[in-house]
């Protein structure tokens, strides 16, 4: 078997365990500096990524993530930080771990390894042609992540594959490929150091670029959420506010009017109606800035 480079020695692995604890976590936090150098020639392709992946949802579809181990969790957290970010309904976000629930409290690494558990989770998605599905593996070879490239892409829906790891099957069938060439990490083989802190990054900006997209992120602002709890009436509170440019109590009074919804709250605190303000939003796709130029 030819050796991955994820699973390659790191130069300053050397005696490590032999070393004062500052200098040890020196070396760990610098190997994870290291590996965000990978992300950046993969720009382009996540950019391509993120508006296919608006496309998809502008158009009522999906974007789904998939992905076993350390590799499946950072997928994990993308997906679900779209609902409370950007005010996406996580049954357009759907993610498919190996392993399923159970594996998130004791991850199995046999469950990466049975493709009849990659198909069922991919019928359970509801992803279907003209939808995207975001598939991680660090290693770019983990049966789960390349059954459900390959299902997915005979059912019509766009792969984007992302690996830490040059050559490797998921890069070679993906319609987008992501590489986040990270190297060997300091403890060989465990990339949920730097291959998932990568991973974590380029999904962040990945994400973030989707919502931009989306009319969901203006000014950076989080204007497509929904405040229900404290915290986020606070948030969301403020946002009218500045964006309305109206006193706190007007905004306030705008999003009690919008049921907390953010985005007709700030037209509303501007003197529309909260019926006209859907209509509003609705001609412009959701989209705040033709409104408030």
């Amino acid at each position: 078997m030819v050796e991955s480079n994820t699973e390659s020695r790191h130069p300053a692995a050397d005696g490590l365990h032999l070393q004062p604890a500052g200098q040890i976590l020196s070396a760990l936090l610098d190997a994870q500096i290291g590996a965000l150098a990978g992300v950046k020639p993969a720009l382009p392709a996540i950019e391509k990524a993120a508006e296919l992946g608006a496309d998809a949802l502008a158009r009522g579809g999906r974007m789904g993530y998939a992905g076993a181990g350390s590799s499946g969790l950072m997928a994990l957290a993308d997906s679900l930080e779209l609902a409370g970010t950007f005010g996406l309904p996580p049954e357009r976000t759907p993610m498919m771990f190996a392993g399923g629930a159970d594996a998130l409290l004791h991850m199995k690494g046999a469950a990466e390894d049975d493709p009849r558990l990659a198909v069922a989770d991919l019928d359970a998605s509801g992803l279907q042609a003209g939808d995207v599905v975001l598939i991680l593996t660090a290693s770019g070879r983990t049966p789960y992540a390349l059954t459900i490239a390959q299902e997915a892409r005979a059912r019509g829906i766009t792969v984007v594959g992302f690996a830490n790891v040059d050559g490797t099957p998921l890069l070679d069938m993906s319609d987008i490929a992501v590489l986040l060439q990270t190297g060997a990490e300091i403890v060989a083989g465990s990339t949920r150091m730097g291959a998932a802190t990568a991973q974590k990054v380029a999904l962040n900006m990945l994400s973030v670029l989707v919502g931009i997209r989306l009319g969901h992120v203006h000014d950076g602002y989080m204007v497509n959420l929904v405040a229900d709890n404290a915290k986020l009436v606070d948030r969301a509170t403020r946002i009218v506010s500045n964006l309305a440019s109206v006193p706190l109590p007007v905004a306030e009074a705008a999003l009690t009017a919008t049921q907390g919804a953010v985005k007709p709250a700030i037209l509303v605190a501007q003197g529309m109606d909260p019926e006209r303000a859907a209509a509003e939003l609705e001609r412009t796709g959701g989209h705040l800035q033709p409104l408030l130029a």
